[in-house]
């Protein structure tokens, strides 16, 4: 089975080529990604732990999903695919907001993403692929914010990136 290629792109985010995407996080090179929130109707984010054999990141608490765009895929399609693949549901998703950011992983890999961030409503349970997903919950925004400072080696080093950029979003809009 061919790796998964990621889609490098500079910062405007226009698309300059394709690579494996463990070279592209061994390089630390620019390229796109997104990152979905899926709140409940209680105005909770659904929050996934990382599968156990997951190669970077295992057992940490993270956003409801994120992955990378394949070639030809639009954000909108690539969340929808990956929510449905991680998390077993489908639900609508809105592009909010992306941004450039960069972390390194005490594996030596490196996230250089330019990130496209989503958010979806929907108020099951979800049907986790266990690949994937070692558990979930739903947690309140403020709480998400306060367990973060109280515990942070438990949350992906990318989420704690993302989470802050999220968190001052919706304090800027009414969403």
């Amino acid at each position: 089975m061919k790796e998964e290629e990621v889609i490098l792109v500079n910062e405007l985010d226009e698309p300059i080529g394709l690579m494996p995407k463990l070279e592209a996080h061994q390089k630390a090179v620019l390229h796109r990604a997104f990152s979905v929130f899926v709140l409940n109707d209680q105005n909770e984010i659904l929050l996934q732990q990382r599968a156990h054999q997951k190669y970077h990141s295992p057992l940490l608490w993270t956003n409801t999903c994120c992955s990378h765009q394949r070639s030809g895929e639009t954000n909108i399609e690539a969340g929808s695919r990956r929510l449905f693949e991680e998390m077993g549901f489908k639900t609508d998703l809105k592009e909010l907001f992306h941004f450039i950011y960069k972390a390194p992983f005490d594996n030596g890999l490196t996230e250089h993403e330019l990130d496209h961030v989503m958010i979806g409503y929907y108020d099951a349970d979800p049907i986790v692929n266990p690949e994937e997903v070692e558990d979930w919950k739903w947690m309140k925004i403020e709480d998400i914010k306060t367990d973060m400072e109280l515990n942070p080696s438990i949350y992906t080093v990318w989420f704690k990136i993302i989470f802050d950029e999220f968190y001052h979003y919706i304090e800027d809009h009414k969403l």
